[in-house]
């Protein structure tokens, strides 16, 4: 687990810019030190914890460190595929629900870091899930993989037009599904050692 944290990873925990974060650094608003030598501002786990608690940010990123994943796709055998290996991994929290309409509450309430989204769902489409989070300001961090295996060439332009960050073609390896996923987080891909 992480003791100490720079700038960067500290406003991704707390979903906010990285100048928002040197800001309350530089206003002794959120507590740390200097690398001796050096700018570079670390953030003690501790002090963040802090700050996130009197700021009203949710501590959960915090108090797991791993990133948060929403599975949206009515393939039982896929998800339960998908799940075993994040949870293998071991970087990754998920859940996962089998319609859009249940997608669009679960984004709200568990706030992901990344939406694995179905294109085809039994009510309603990806593309119009993924305009309705890019349509709320409070959701523009989170990142969007569409998987599908029966979309044209033009329509992948479509849903990325409609907020998609990536797409995969059904079927695909679970392993590429892991890579799209850490390059779209910017952590390492490979599960860690």
């Amino acid at each position: 687990m992480k003791t100490v944290f720079t700038t960067g990873e500290a406003a991704k925990i707390c979903k906010v810019s990285q100048q928002t974060i040197i800001r309350c650094f530089d206003s002794g608003q959120l507590k740390g030190f200097r690398v001796p030598g050096s700018r570079f501002r670390r953030i003690p786990r501790d002090l963040l914890y802090a700050f996130m608690r009197d700021n009203g940010i949710p501590t959960d990123a915090l108090d797991s460190g791993r990133r948060k994943i929403l599975i949206v796709d009515d393939d039982q055998e896929l998800v339960e595929l998908v799940t075993d290996v994040l949870e293998r991994d071991g970087r990754f929290e998920h859940k996962s629900v089998n319609n859009g309409f249940d997608a669009g509450m679960m984004v709200k309430e568990y706030h992901p870091d990344l939406i694995v989204l179905d294109v085809m769902l039994p009510d309603i489409n990806g593309r119009e899930v993924c305009q309705r989070v890019r349509s709320e300001k409070a959701l523009d961090d989170i990142r969007i993989i569409c998987i599908s295996g029966m979309v044209e060439e033009d329509k992948i332009e479509e849903l990325k037009a409609a907020g998609a960050n990536d797409f995969l073609h059904k079927p695909f390896e679970v392993e590429q599904l892991v890579e799209r996923i850490c390059t779209l987080l910017d952590i390492e891909s490979g599960a860690p050692k």
